[in-house]
């Protein structure tokens, strides 16, 4: 539990009354931004100021508050927590000439509708009070840690949705997921991420409160403290964009480049691509409302289109992100991208072949993209016990991944959590994130009951449908007028030819090869009359994950089982005897 969210949440007790606990939130979030940017700009304040009656151009005094202080935001207000309770009746106007005076990348106060939020609270008689308690905080990043901060906001939001009974996954990841992600994508072989002033770009289409971004960052800087990353990241819930923005804004971060809005249907990077991206979407989220936009995108933008090569079903989003960060890795010939996405189960195996899931899958395997897919253990997130998987993709993969994809059985490394946060009762530990970041830079030599290396066509198949003979009075068949035997729809079948039927490598042995090879020996010695309909053959992909790694335990022996029923027997006599006697 964070304490300093505990505390600012304590605040809220005071709302107790006017406000409802659902409604604490509202009050509570744009309040701790505030004072957190307030402490920010506290050092630099006479001097912003003295720049604010220079420099009317508010380009130029940006241009000269940077120069002065290192920071992209500022305020020219004469007003600060220290003093707005000086003027007794103008706390109002004067909180509002406040938020006014913020530049203009700072808008996060607009997504709060903060100022009809302090209209209500001076109504209700709790505004001085509030601000009294803000201002008694100190939030300076000296004192409470970027780190600190984002569990803050965190355990507030959590609480906020607990009482207005909402999903807090929808907002947030937790952090210990977040690490794991971040130390695979920054895994690779032979990738120096400590030489020198490196400069790479990290994108993260569903931001949340920014919690990837910032970790993300952290690890990076903790390898190269000269390293500049570039963070861009959009966001659709209003509260969750504010927090992340302000987060970033706190830190010295461009936040030109945090985004609100909805990404599937309108991408505030288009035509971007970076080095880095990494996504926890929503799971199971419908995406009816704008399948419409979705599908206008898909026709109009052809064959290179991000949703070109399939689109899921309109009850679950998650792939459309999946496909969308696929096409938002930097180019090959700029020096490839990786992508980091954690996903239910159902991305790996929905959808039969011919479907969109199917089609997804077969594009990302045949263009070589997949590289690693971990299992994570269950009961992880806030909201869900499910199990969930981290994808990693490359579109420059080294030498020796090329053509395959690795799946690691992360599902044994957890750590119980002393005080079960919603769902989540377990964490990756350092230890466990160790042990599953050895699994996957040791490839190919890693623990078999842990890691498998699977070729890309080993996950391919084709369902081909298997029909017989329609069948007349006297059991003939019956021929349509070209004298072939026409089939009898009730008796159609479909068989799941795998590619590597027979020892076979995709393309080694032609595709029809190997479905005879497998229809003379699986289906024709059942059914001697059964024919293949070539015309109908559709080409699948899935990831059966959990079959690679499932270990059969044999049944006990029937005279263990017989001893045992025999004891529970004798038991209950015992016991019968007992009440009769």
């Amino acid at each position: 539990m964070s304490t300093l969210g505990s505390f600012i949440w304590s605040i809220a007790d005071q709302l107790r009354g006017p406000y409802r606990p659902n409604q604490y939130g509202t009050v509570i979030l744009p309040f701790t931004i505030l004072r957190r940017l307030d402490c920010v700009l506290e050092p630099d304040r006479a001097a912003v100021r003295e720049l604010a009656a220079r420099y009317e151009n508010p380009n130029r005094l940006k241009v000269e508050v940077k120069k002065a202080t290192g920071r992209t935001f500022y305020n020219t207000s004469n007003y600060e927590f220290a003093n707005l309770l000086a003027d007794a009746d103008g706390l109002v106007d004067n909180l509002a000439d406040y938020i006014d005076r913020f530049s203009a990348d700072v808008d996060v106060f607009e997504y709060f509708d903060f100022k009809k939020e302090i209209l209500a609270l001076e109504k209700a008689g709790l505004l001085r009070e509030i601000v009294k308690s803000f201002g008694a905080v100190d939030l300076h990043p000296n004192v409470v840690s970027n780190a600190d901060m984002g569990d803050a906001f965190e355990y507030i939001i959590r609480k906020f949705n607990e009482a207005a009974n909402e999903t807090s996954g929808d907002h947030y990841t937790p952090r210990d997921a977040i690490r794991l992600l971040v130390d695979l994508l920054f895994a690779e072989k032979d990738v120096d991420l400590s030489e020198g002033s490196i400069i790479r770009s990290l994108y993260d289409p569903t931001a949340g409160t920014g919690g990837m971004l910032s970790l993300a960052e952290e690890h990076l800087l903790g390898q190269n403290p000269e390293a500049k990353l570039s963070l861009f990241g959009q966001e659709y819930n209003p509260q969750s964009y504010a927090i992340c923005k302000s987060d970033l804004l706190a830190k010295g971060h461009d936040t030109t480049n945090i985004a609100f809005g909805n990404t599937l249907t309108d991408d505030a990077f288009k035509g971007r691509q970076f080095d880095y991206c990494m996504s926890n979407p929503p799971y199971g989220v419908d995406w009816k409302q704008y399948a419409k936009e979705v599908k206008e995108e898909r026709d109009s933008a052809g064959p290179y289109g991000r949703f070109a090569p399939g689109l899921p079903a309109t009850s679950d989003g998650q792939m459309l992100f999946l496909l969308h960060l696929a096409h938002k890795m930097r180019a090959p010939e700029d020096g490839g991208g990786r992508v980091g996405i954690v996903m239910n189960g159902s991305p790996l195996f929905n959808g039969a072949a011919g479907s969109g899931p199917s089609n997804i899958r077969r594009w990302l395997l045949e263009n070589d993209l997949v590289e690693a897919i971990v299992a994570l253990p269950t009961n992880m997130f806030f909201n869900t016990g499910i199990a969930t998987y981290i994808w990693i993709l490359d579109n420059t993969k080294h030498p020796d991944r090329k053509g395959t994809v690795q799946l690691i059985d992360g599902t044994s490394f957890w750590t119980n959590m002393r005080k079960n946060l919603g769902s989540k009762g377990r964490e990756i530990s350092e230890a466990d994130r160790a042990e599953v970041v050895r699994l996957y830079a040791d490839f190919e030599d890693a623990d078999p009951d842990l890691a498998k290396v699977l070729r890309n066509d080993e996950f391919g198949y084709w369902t081909v449908t298997v029909e017989r003979p329609l069948l007349d009075e006297d059991g003939n068949p019956v021929a349509d007028r070209k004298g072939n035997p026409k089939p009898d729809s009730k008796k159609r079948d479909t068989e799941n030819v795998p590619f590597t039927y027979g020892g076979s490598t995709a393309g080694a042995a032609g595709e029809r090869e190997v479905i005879q090879t497998y229809f003379d020996a699986e289906v024709k010695p059942h059914v001697p009359d059964a024919w293949i309909d070539w015309a109908k053959t559709k080409t699948g992909y899935e990831i059966p994950f959990t079959r690679h790694f499932y270990k059969y335990v044999p049944p006990r022996p029937l005279a263990d089982i017989d001893a045992d029923l025999e004891k529970q027997v004798t038991k209950i006599l015992d016991l019968l005897r007992e009440v009769e006697g």
